[in-house]
């Protein structure tokens, strides 16, 4: 089993900026081979469908955004923890905030929800305009 958290979200005005974090362990039966292991980060308005975000290669060299945040959030790991750094928040990226890991081994992080294997619980997003 994988274990993933998520901190760092808030209710913040237009402009602002937040940082995200998404903590992830091993179960003790587990052992993952993370060299294709990617990490991304969805998005969930209300009344809307998840939408990626971000995503990278565990292993590194490998980063993929969505178009509405292309130049504008980054996504990093350090250790067993990836962030998601939001500057400029407009009131359009309020949403629950998840990340979600995978193993499959895909060429290139995937980006459609369904290719994710473990779940966060979420962390909620709120900016105000």
């Amino acid at each position: 089993q994988v274990q993933l958290v998520e901190s760092g979200g808030g209710l913040v005005q237009a402009g602002a900026s937040l940082r995200l974090s998404c903590e992830a362990s091993q179960g003790p039966y587990t052992d993952l081979d993370f060299t294709y292991v990617d990490l991304a980060w969805f998005r969930q308005a209300p009344g809307k469908e998840r939408e990626f975000v971000a995503a990278l290669r565990w292993s590194g060299g490998n980063t993929v955004y969505a178009a509405s945040v292309q130049d504008r959030f980054a996504i990093s790991r350090n250790k067993n923890t990836v962030y998601l750094q939001m500057p400029n928040l407009k009131p359009e990226d309020t949403g629950v905030y998840f990340c979600a890991l995978e193993i499959g081994g895909y060429p290139a992080p995937p980006q459609k929800a369904d290719d994710y294997d473990y779940w966060g619980q979420g962390t909620q997003v709120t900016v105000s305009s």
